[in-house]
């Protein structure tokens, strides 16, 4: 499978071994450019499923976890911001309670092959450094 389709599309970029994401456990930020603006990103493994969205909570755009890597609530079911309390579906991104109302999170695509997490850009989130 190639790493990349269209000659404008960054490649694959990877995040970290599959190891290192524990189920519920504590996500690996990475960097992005959102909109061409640094922004922190985050790659946790929740029911079998890597996912990763932009560190910003839905209600004000503010980086979420408690400590670094640690976004989910006491009973590890949740998403949860530790500024607002905002309350996330760690599957989908969208806002379960809390000052969020019908926002959610950026999801940004991700996929584990052959024991390592890639990171796909898009139109709107791009490698720190391009090739």
């Amino acid at each position: 499978m190639p790493e990349s389709t269209h000659p404008a599309q960054p490649a694959a970029q990877w995040v970290c071994t599959s190891e290192a994401l524990e189920e519920r456990g504590r996500a690996v930020a990475f960097d992005v450019l959102q909109y061409r603006e640094p922004a922190r990103a985050f790659a946790l493994r929740f029911d079998g499923q890597v996912v990763a969205y932009l560190n910003r909570c839905a209600h004000v755009p503010t980086e979420m976890d408690w400590q670094e890597g640690e976004f989910l609530d006491r009973d590890k079911r949740y998403i949860m911001c530790s500024i607002h309390g905002a309350v996330y579906d760690p599957l989908t991104g969208r806002c379960v309670t809390g000052m969020c109302g019908r926002m959610g999170l950026t999801k940004l695509e991700v996929q584990e092959r052959e024991g390592k997490v890639y990171w796909y850009p898009s139109r709107d989130t791009r490698p720190v450094f391009e090739d």
